[in-house]
């Protein structure tokens, strides 16, 4: 078992919708990978996911992300959990947006042809009422840029 293979699965996503890849991100899913997005929405199954995000890069030239893998651990042999703190640059800018910083989830299944997502989850890290704690993730952050 190695978290370097899952680090890389995570930072291939991370890396595909920076580069606006719908199709190389749903590759990284499983057939029923699940992604719920920062916004609560839902795809489900890897050809949604594919449409869904080609459908946002159509029309959208998205923040770059910017992220740290915190943990990696292996359920067993076949299922590791990833936690990862993430922010996101807008387009023209050298910035992290704090609005826009992320805790992200991930949990890969070893599949015959390799580490597949099943599910992947970036949750708001607003920490209302703290703000030091926004600054200090954004912090953080910025020193991967």
């Amino acid at each position: 078992m190695s978290t370097g293979e899952i680090e890389e699965l995570f930072g291939n996503l991370l890396s595909s919708w920076n580069q606006q890849d719908a199709k190389g991100m749903a590759s990284l899913f499983s057939d029923n990978g699940n992604v719920i997005g920062f916004d609560g929405s839902q795809m489900n199954g890897k050809k949604k996911i594919e449409e869904e995000l080609k459908k946002v890069f159509d029309n959208h030239k998205t923040a770059a992300y910017v992220w740290k893998v915190k943990e990696v651990r292996f359920l067993n042999e076949d299922i590791a959990l990833l936690r990862a703190v993430a922010g996101m640059v807008p387009p023209g800018k050298n910035d992290i947006n704090p609005q826009t910083n992320a805790i992200q989830s991930l949990i890969a299944v070893k599949q015959h042809i390799g580490w597949r997502i099943e599910l992947f989850q970036n949750t708001p890290a607003q920490f209302h009422g703290r703000p030091e704690l926004v600054q200090q993730m954004t912090d953080e952050l910025s020193e991967m840029l």
